[in-house]
């Protein structure tokens, strides 16, 4: 018998009357398809999990084809951001420009955590990039992520309770478990020989890193935006400017970074 799987089905409503939803329900369940997860996805469409196996998913898309009240969108085994659509009600906005660019806004946030925990799941190598203006939230998220992937978080570099520089690391520290968390800015102020030594060994690592202000990073350093997986950008609201206003020439010997405040 084969065996049933979780697939990915996405409508759009063209004509939106009453009982249509039970219709497509009353549909899947003839045909032996069970519901896993159902909801709007952005407006005037839904999105489903559904669990069937290939030959009834083939039957359905013969059947939903003819159908005048719906548009098939999407049937297909469940993406990342499928999986995602369907918990939150819409899709991750993506840059059209620069497919690894992610966009988020505040109100965001619980989408943003699921995002970062998904990816964090994995075992081996992820360089991502978070930009944001300051008490945004993205320190904050990156922990969330972290503590919702079940893996332990640490600063090689940060300001979210006090300054931390870290030169070194203790052997349990050394782990595809750890989210390795740097703070882009702080590192180039405040960072020494010894620090960054420690910075290209954590990217050696095999393991989850996240580079807060990766602009400012790579601009002063040997790395390059094209070395990062992910580039994440949380924003108060839509179009608001992430700017670093950098004075080079006072970069080592002022308080602040474009309102970054290293006291």
């Amino acid at each position: 018998m084969e065996e049933k799987k979780e697939w990915y089905l996405e409508y759009e409503i063209k004509i939106n009357r009453p009982g249509l939803l039970g219709d497509i329900s009353s549909l899947l369940g003839m045909l032996s398809i069970n519901i896993i997860t159902i909801n709007g996805i952005d407006q005037g469409s839904r999105g489903l999990l559904i669990l069937s196996t290939k030959h009834q998913i083939e039957r359905l898309a013969l059947i939903l084809q003819t159908m005048e009240t719906i548009n098939l969108v999407k049937l297909r085994e469940p993406t990342l951001w499928d999986r995602l659509a369907v918990r939150h009600g819409r899709y991750i906005q993506r840059d059209a420009d620069d497919k690894k660019t992610f966009r988020f806004i505040r109100d965001e946030i619980g989408l943003l955590v699921d995002f970062m925990s998904e990816i964090f799941k994995g075992e081996d190598h992820r360089l991502i990039g978070i930009r944001g203006m300051p008490r945004v939230g993205k320190t904050e998220s990156v922990v969330a992520a972290s503590v919702s992937a079940n893996k332990r978080w640490l600063f090689v570099s940060s300001t979210l309770l006090k300054q931390t520089i870290r030169n070194n690391l203790i052997e349990g520290e050394y782990s595809d478990k750890y989210v390795y968390i740097i703070d882009g800015a702080v590192s180039i102020r405040r960072g020494n020989e010894k620090h960054w030594q420690l910075i290209r060994e954590i990217m050696r690592l095999p393991a989850i890193k996240v580079i807060e202000h990766p602009d400012l990073f790579v601009a002063n350093s040997e790395y390059r935006l094209e070395d990062f997986d992910y580039i994440i950008e949380l924003r108060n609201e839509p179009g608001e400017e992430i700017i670093y206003n950098v004075d080079r020439q006072n970069l080592f010997s002022g308080n602040s970074i474009d309102g970054f405040d290293y006291k």
